[in-house]
């Protein structure tokens, strides 16, 4: 289906502000035909006719009646336009953000976040001319020419027949160079949405490139993309111009034509005062429609443009859509052993399967622990239990169900989640706290954050829990950003724990303390920890290692050392460093 069809499909949705705003433009349009024949009439009973002004009272009561009628149909229109197009921009906002939570974030990770901002926030506020301008007027620029040319042809035949050997002639212009400035425009987003993405990056890279040498390569980059994007613009405002210019040609030169034509049949004897006065009045206004949906047509072009990023986004497809997609009455239990059976998962785009074949048991009430290299399958093992992935082959269950019959959102309520890199929103440490469990106690919050180690802190702070974060955590460490998510697990207190490498940034004294204290966390419930550090794992009561996306060795510490293997491997590596 192509964009436009797409778009109008949307139209459909929110039908009745366009149909009033194309009636009352349409009305608007036979009310200036009203008004210049009253016009004519009006000029021909002054100075030809010798008629006084008390003559033609009435008549003048009348066209300012019209003139007036026609403000208020203008201005109804274009309210109308743009409370349609409002609609239509907070549904798809609505669709965009509903989409974005279902893929989650392994599905939107491989979209570069300043484009994929760029898209739901410029990309669907650039359809704002396509709606409230261009499809108004395109019904409008076939109405109220073929009225007037209707009105022209009744008053003079020769007259009628220029206009309509001339008004083709501004459509087929506007098809020929809309083509060139179509893809004039799609370049030009292409690259908005390149340098978006880059420029956001970079930004939130800038420390690391700092660090390490490299942020004057970024400038140069940045100014090469900048450099495109100028280019690009510049070639769609010249293509605008150049269709500006073809139309008003046409436009002038046609009404030209008519004015010397009724000029000299008018001095010939040829015709009458008051119709020819009531052609010339109307031709420009027969012109002026079409020139009108040229320049609309260029405005609406970015529109459709970031129409197609916005519906290869919105027809990116779902993982999980079974549990999804149906409410069932039954529900969802993290009761039970979570099973792994056979589950293999190959990332979109990807040759090799980043899991092969896993087949484990989570019991439930125990804590199992997750070691392994990096790139060995961890990571992936927890977007599948997550939700944020569906196996590409073999089945997860919980207590029996599968988990692709389980509503997303109803699974993730029972799991407590601390990533290895948490998300702290622009929001006071209060906010961020109560994204756990909205309806929390002080006492619930304060219980914790002694938990999580960050009650000292909060109490040195001048608004202690209302202090903001600031974006993306910047007012705090990344230390006490990961006791923060980790004080969010203690306050949702779910019945399933996911840890990943929950106390990577913290230094050893306080990584013993956050053990102490996560074992009351997962005492009694079904946990599973992700970790490098061996200190943080051998306590579990069992420890399955991955290692290039299958699970090579499995038990108990005690078990796992005895064993030749990477775990004892690491351990012995660990200790020489410690000696060294």
């Amino acid at each position: 289906m192509n964009l436009d069809r797409r778009l109008l499909l949307l139209l459909r949705e929110h039908p009745l502000p366009f149909v009033t705003a194309v009636v009352f433009g349409a009305a608007g349009g036979l009310l200036l035909i009203v008004q210049a024949s009253v016009l004519a009439t009006v000029v021909d009973a002054l100075f030809l006719e010798k008629s006084g002004v008390t003559d033609i009272a009435v008549l003048l009561l009348f066209y300012g009646l019209a003139s007036l009628l026609r403000a208020a149909f203008s201005h109804t229109e274009r309210s109308a336009a743009d409370r349609g197009t409002l609609r239509i921009k907070q549904t798809l906002h609505e669709r965009l953000l509903h989409k974005t939570a279902a893929l989650g974030p392994l599905q939107t990770r491989s979209v570069q976040s300043g484009k994929l901002g760029a898209t739901i926030l410029r990309g669907v506020e650039s359809l704002d001319a396509y709606f409230s301008q261009y499809l108004p007027q395109l019904a409008l620029s076939l109405f109220v020419p073929l009225c007037i040319l209707g009105a022209v042809f009744s008053a003079d035949l020769p007259s009628g027949f220029i206009l309509l050997g001339t008004a083709p002639l501004i459509p087929l212009f506007m098809t020929l160079i809309g083509k060139a400035a179509k893809k004039a425009t799609a370049r030009q987003w292409n690259t908005l949405s390149r340098m978006s993405g880059s420029f956001l990056d970079v930004l939130q890279g800038l420390t690391t490139l700092i660090l390490f040498g490299r942020s004057r390569e970024r400038i140069h980059s940045i100014g090469e993309i900048s450099e495109r994007f100028r280019h690009a613009t510049m070639s769609v405002l010249k293509t605008a111009f150049l269709s500006s210019l073809a139309l008003e040609l046409v436009g002038t030169i046609g009404t030209a034509i008519i004015a010397v034509e009724i000029g000299l049949r008018l001095m010939a004897g040829a015709i009458a005062f008051k119709p020819a006065l009531f052609i010339l009045l109307l031709t420009p206004d027969f012109y002026l429609p079409l020139r009108t949906l040229g320049a609309k047509f260029h405005a609406g072009m970015e529109g459709t443009s970031a129409a197609g990023e916005i519906f290869a986004l919105l027809d990116r497809p779902e993982p999980s859509t079974k549990g999804n997609n149906t409410r069932r009455a039954e529900p969802v239990r993290h009761s039970g052993p979570i099973v792994f059976d056979g589950v293999s998962y190959t990332y979109p785009g990807g040759r090799d399967a980043a899991l092969k074949e896993v087949r484990c048991t989570l019991e439930a009430g125990r804590c199992t622990a997750i070691a392994g290299p990096s790139g060995g399958g961890k990571t992936t093992f927890g977007n599948l239990l997550l939700k944020f992935a569906t196996p590409s082959n073999g089945i997860i269950t919980c207590g029996g169900k599968p988990l692709e019959e389980m509503d997303r959102d109803e699974w993730l309520q029972g799991i407590s989640w601390v990533p290895q890199q948490p998300y702290i929103f622009h929001a006071t440490l209060r906010e961020n706290l109560l994204l756990a469990k909205p309806d929390a106690t002080e006492a619930e919050l304060m219980q914790a954050l002694r938990s999580s180690r960050l009650e000292n802190l909060v109490h040195s702070l001048p608004l202690g829990l209302d202090t903001p974060a600031g974006e993306r955590g910047a007012r705090i460490s990344g230390g006490e950003a990961q006791r923060l998510s980790l004080a969010r697990a203690f306050l949702k207190n779910a019945p399933v724990i996911l840890l990943d490498e929950p106390v990577s940034h913290t230094d050893p004294a306080l990584e013993v303390e956050l053990l102490a204290s996560m074992q009351s966390l997962i005492e009694g419930k079904t946990s599973i920890i992700i970790a490098h550090r061996l200190s943080t794992i051998e306590h579990a009561d069992n420890i399955l290692v991955f290692d290039r996306g299958r699970i090579v060795q499995s038990g108990s510490h005690a078990e796992l050392v005895s064993k030749e293997g990477f775990y004892r491997n690491a351990l012995l590596s660990i200790r020489e460093e410690s000696a060294a």
